[in-house]
């Protein structure tokens, strides 16, 4: 007679019996939920202890979760052709056997200790979830003789040996119960299962046994113990270098001020706000607080979340190097959490075709979680974009495995303001989840305004008198301001608000600037104009123009991903802290105002909303060091539109504004009340002190009071009624998407291709043919189109590269140009 298999590899026939498989799963779990931090979020997810006992009893239930492969109809996937059996997915398999027999009969009998359980239905739900997705109970109707006896098959003998197995290995079954499955600990435990069931399946960790072995079990439990801490689950093998104090993370005598205040808040207080201006060393305080956290056992691992993939390549190296010195060796690495990067620390891994990884620097099991981005939230430490976290908090596939990976850590979101309505409603829901599994969240911002702030603390607005004396910098807990006392450090900053804006425009003081040895940053608010701005710059002095490779450049997002990595190195050389004084001018659009860290002499920037604009002032004359004669000042230019904001509610141009006769708004920058209030700060008020200013600033410029006594001024109330709308749109919008963990387990979710991270269609991503070289002589691989070039495009079409200067990209009958100025389209003849 044929025994089940759990795994099978169909080329070489070799099988793992399905007894030892479960009991890998039900292994991994056990020993998950014994490890302090998995297990202070299970009885946080409880609410209430879960004993030992209760603990073993959730391995029981873990070992059924592949209990649908008894069905002849799923084994029949590794039987030779012939044997005329529809096959069948174990998943709805396993509703079937449910309803098999009475439970006298089931498990050897031992189902009879199951039925006692509270609320058994459910945890089968979550049991047959374990794939990523729940899945709904199948018709009555549905493959009927999914059970049916072949000759050479006795499942139910097969079923007997698993409840034999199941008792003797889990004797607790016959006294105890696992805890009652109240919503939050099933799709807790849901993520869990999911995680043990991916560590378990691993051949290479859990060797192919194919007759059972009735001892099984403890072999299991060995290999799941050693496995956990090799990945980094279990955390106990990394320890500081010392206590968590300013000095394990600097060599500065004194922190700031900022750091000293977050380092003073309560480690129990698991929602925290820092408030602090650009370049406060706001990431040196996430990490001291994580530092804090991690050596009071309150969280094992950190997620560093940031809006752009690009700022996450940057802070993956600033925090792989803090790590070095936080961390005994060898130190836990850095994964840089996005999809198809594959780095881990300074190593760089690379994907084979038997779902391998081949690391440049040898094999290192530490790194499981950086070759799989299903797997990033598992990792110990990790930098990548917000929207990896927000999968946690969506109904998407492996949505619970994040989040109960997610539910051990620091979960930092920097630059909180940059999301809208959509993404942010999602972010809040997704960190008060977080937060009620004891996890902790650290949110931060240059430029948060006091509607923001109210929303994610959960408490009313103040009225705009009270929100503009509020004070800045602060710390923010859910009950409390916590000010921050001034820093010595103030910038005193000069703006000169011009009514043009051309490419001819812009360049002509950053030509200017340039020639005397200023290092001038422009930031543009569209690629358009950034290349207009561009080109007037090269046709008039190409050696003042920022360069890679000695080919004259600018910085967007138009560039394939290899390129766009070398520009941003390229533009910290030149702007950085340790850049040479010479003369040159970085343009570029808004992927220049965050994260990357450059200090500019001269600003040249497009009128853009208060907070992005204060974030782009946080580029200017950032560090301390000796500027050209006429640029120890520091000093903006904001270009705004010739003909006023008001024809911008009509019709956008250059970014701002948006069209009259759509239904909702869209566009880059929409709020013309708000960006009213900065143009008039611009204009009214030409010396702005940083950061004494910010906060009432900011108010002015973001306050709904103020935004609506900005729009009846002007005659704009319907538009601000619109862009009410369109924000509630959004909101209620990300409801309906949202894994809400307060309700019960649900029966399924929708397809994945309806939930997204950000409002939007999403671009055709071209990989290029081997070999290809770009416009800078290095090669290049894949290349992301914007949105509205990629309509009726698949992206599954032959692509093909005509090589020079300036590539000739085609496919789909569609032709893209590629040089120095990035990406751009040609009309077919």
């Amino acid at each position: 007679m044929r025994e089940p298999w759990g795994k099978l590899d169909l080329p070489t026939g070799d099988s793992h019996h399905l007894i030892h498989h479960s009991a890998d799963v039900a292994a991994v779990v056990h020993e998950l939920l014994h490890l302090p931090g998995f297990r202070s979020r299970l009885d946080a997810a409880a609410g209430a202890h879960v004993s030992d006992d209760g603990i073993a009893c959730l391995a029981a239930l873990a070992f059924l979760h592949d209990v649908g492969k008894l069905a002849p109809a799923f084994q029949a996937k590794g039987w030779p052709a012939g044997h005329g059996i529809t096959p069948r997915d174990h998943l709805r398999c396993g509703w079937r056997w449910l309803k098999q027999e009475e439970p006298g009969d089931c498990l050897d009998g031992n189902a009879l200790h199951l039925i006692r359980w509270p609320g058994l239905p459910e945890w089968f739900k979550v049991l047959f979830a374990h794939h990523g997705a729940p899945i709904a109970e199948p018709p009555e109707t549905w493959a009927t003789a999914a059970f049916n006896d072949p000759s050479d098959y006795d499942w139910k003998a097969s079923e007997r040996q698993m409840g034999r197995a199941m008792l003797a290995w889990f004797p607790q079954i016959a006294t105890a119960a696992p805890p009652q499955p109240v919503p939050r600990l099933a799709h807790h435990f849901a993520g869990v299962l999911a995680l043990a069931d991916w560590i378990g399946s691993d051949r290479s960790v859990f060797g192919f046994v194919p007759d059972h072995d009735p001892h099984y079990y403890a072999k299991a439990r060995g290999l799941a113990r050693a496995r956990l801490r090799e990945i980094q689950l279990d955390t106990a093998p990394a320890t500081l270098r010392g206590r968590a104090d300013w000095s394990l993370l600097s060599d500065h005598p004194q922190p700031r001020a900022a750091q000293q205040k977050l380092a003073e808040i309560p480690l129990d207080e698991t929602l925290v706000i820092l408030e602090a201006e650009t370049g406060s060393g706001k990431t040196e305080a996430a990490l001291w607080r994580f530092a804090m956290l991690y050596q009071a056992g309150a969280v094992d691992s950190l997620y560093f979340a940031v809006p752009t993939r690009a700022a996450a390549r940057q802070l993956q190296r600033r925090v792989n190097e803090a790590l070095e010195r936080m961390f005994c060796g060898p130190a836990p690495e850095a994964v840089l959490a996005i999809p198809g990067q594959m780095l881990a620390g300074e190593a760089r891994g690379i994907r084979l075709p038997d779902f391998r990884t081949r690391w440049d620097d040898g094999e290192n099991p530490a790194r499981w979680a950086a070759e799989h981005a299903t797997r990033f939230l598992a990792a110990q430490i990790a930098v990548g974009t917000v929207d990896q976290a927000m999968m946690a908090g969506l109904q998407v596939k492996h949505a619970h495995m994040r989040g109960a990976a997610l539910a051990r850590s620091l979960l930092v979101i920097d630059e909180v303001h940059a999301s809208d309505s959509w993404m942010t409603r999602i972010q809040q829901r997704m960190v008060a989840a977080h937060c009620a599994l004891g996890g902790h969240a650290l949110l931060m911002s240059a430029t948060l305004g006091a509607s923001a702030r109210a929303s994610w603390r959960d408490v009313p607005l103040t009225g705009f008198d009270e929100a503009r004396r509020d004070p800045y910098p602060a710390v923010w807990t859910r009950g409390a301001c916590h000010p921050v006392a001034a820093d010595a450090r103030r910038k005193s900053v000069e703006l000169q608000g011009l009514v043009r804006w051309s490419g001819a425009d812009a360049a002509e003081p950053a030509l200017a600037a340039a020639a005397q040895g200023a290092r001038v940053l422009v930031i543009r608010n569209t690629v358009d104009r950034a290349r207009e701005t561009w080109r007037a710059c090269v046709d008039a002095a190409p050696h003042l123009v920022l360069a890679l490779n000695g080919i004259p450049t600018l910085h967007h997002s138009r560039f394939a991903a290899e390129d766009r990595a070398r520009l941003d190195r390229r533009v910290e050389e030149v702007l950085g802290k340790g850049s040479s004084g010479q003369g040159v001018i970085v343009i570029g659009t808004q992927t220049l105002e965050q994260s990357l860290d450059i200090d500019a002499d001269l600003l040249i920037t497009d009128l853009a909303p208060m907070d992005v604009l204060l974030q782009r002032i946080g580029r200017l004359h950032r560090h301390d060091r000796l500027r050209p004669a006429g640029f120890q000042q520091a000093r903006v230019v904001v270009l705004g539109p010739p003909q006023g904001l008001g024809p911008l509610t009509q019709v956008p141009e250059n970014g701002l504004g948006a069209v009259a006769r759509a239904a909702s708004l869209s566009g880059v920058y929409t709020d013309i009340p708000g960006l009213a209030a900065t143009w008039n700060a611009v204009r009214e008020q030409p010396r702005w002190t940083i950061p004494d200013m910010n906060r009432a600033l900011v108010e002015a410029a973001t306050h709904p009071a103020q935004l609506e006594a900005i729009a009846a001024a002007n005659g704009w109330d319907s538009y601000l009624r619109r862009m009410t709308g369109t924000a509630l749109a959004q909101t209620q919008g990300a409801e309906l998407v949202i894994l809400d963990r307060t309700q019960p387990f649900p029966d399924s979710f929708p397809s994945d291709e309806a939930v997204r991270t950000r409002l939007g269609e999403q671009g055709v991503i071209l990989t290029l043919p081997d070999g290809a070289v770009g416009p800078f002589g290095e090669p290049i691989a894949r290349l992301a189109l914007p949105v509205h070039w990629s309509h009726g495009m698949t992206g599954e079409g032959e692509v093909t590269v005509e090589p020079g200067a300036v590539l000739t990209i085609c496919t789909e009958e569609r032709r893209y140009r590629y040089g120095p100025d990035g990406v751009s389209r040609e009309e077919m003849g």
